[in-house]
């Protein structure tokens, strides 16, 4: 599975950015998706996953409420909207697949990665 992330860019406080990630490989509808990001000089952190069918979505306690993963299978793509924005959203947003049954929410068991996409959010 090859990722690709894009749609990050420079946002002001409040405002909403939707993040995409295509996948290639047949087996994208198998996987569990993930978003995580990277501020500078920190870890990378889960922010919210999405189970194959889509059914089931998980999320970071402070990203509850302001961001919604979702996914097409049949255009192998993941998403992330992201509203009500705040200036410590700031990072290097990764997506990421695993081929697990449960939703992980730790990077291990994410076995591909995309390059990542920056979202800035100015106060």
């Amino acid at each position: 599975v090859q990722l690709q992330a894009s749609g990050g860019g420079l946002v002001q406080a409040g405002g909403s950015l939707r993040l995409s990630c295509a996948a290639s490989g047949r087996t994208f509808s198998s996987y569990v998706m993930g978003w995580f990001r990277q501020a500078p000089g920190k870890e990378r952190e889960f922010v919210a996953a999405i189970r194959w069918s889509g059914d089931s979505a998980y999320y970071a306690d402070s990203e509850k409420g302001r961001f919604t993963i979702s996914r097409d299978n049949a255009k192998n793509t993941v998403y992330l909207q992201m509203n009500s924005l705040k200036p410590e959203d700031t990072a290097v947003y990764y997506c990421a697949a695993a081929n697990t049954i449960v939703v992980p929410t730790t990077t291990p068991p994410y076995r591909y990665w995309g390059q990542g996409t920056l979202v800035t959010v100015s106060s």
